[in-house]
Parts: C-alpha cells; structure tokens; sequence
C-alpha cells in the first residue's frame, strides 16, 4: 500500500477517534478547530477561550464548551432575516 495512502487513513481513523471525544488535549483542540499552536496558547493565557489545567501543567478543552465558544456572535443569514420579517408582518400587519 501506498505510505501516502496509509497516512490518509490514519488521519480518518484519528479523526473518527476524537468525534467521539468529550474533552480534549491542546494538540487535539487544534486539529479541531483548525486554530494553529500558537494562536491557541494566546487565546488560553488570555482566558479568551474556555479551558481547563487540572494539575497546573497540561491544558483541556470541553468539546461542548469550545463549540459553543465557535459559535459565539453569529450572523443571520439575508434568508432567515426575511424569514423573520415576514413572520413579523404577517403577526402584527402592516404599520
């Protein structure tokens, strides 16, 4: 087999491996997010960015908290705003 194609698939099988992760180390927070190292270590000194370091040294991060720290100050989409609108005028008429 072809070294490039095993490598593809360990990168798969250690995916699928952290999905089914509810906390995560600081390398595989980073895989996650797609947040380099370095950017990382900002955002935790920081305490922009939830996480955890129970004996002081290693840093974890709670997969719920950090999805919802990703999903923070999200926009609407132009579709759901006119959903909205529409939904608005049809409740109360128009002014």
């Amino acid at each position: 087999m072809d070294t490039i194609l095993i490598f593809d698939r360990l990168d798969r099988l250690e995916k699928l491996l952290t999905a089914h992760k509810e906390v995560l180390t600081f390398e595989e927070t980073c895989d996650y997010t797609g947040i380099s190292r370095s950017y990382l270590y900002k955002l935790t000194s920081s305490g922009t960015i939830p996480h955890s370091k129970p004996n002081g040294k290693m840093i974890f991060f709670e997969k719920r908290k950090l999805n919802n720290w990703l999903l923070q100050n999200s926009k609407k989409s132009k579709a759901e705003i006119d959903s909205e609108d529409l939904r608005h005028t049809l409740n109360n008429g128009r002014p």
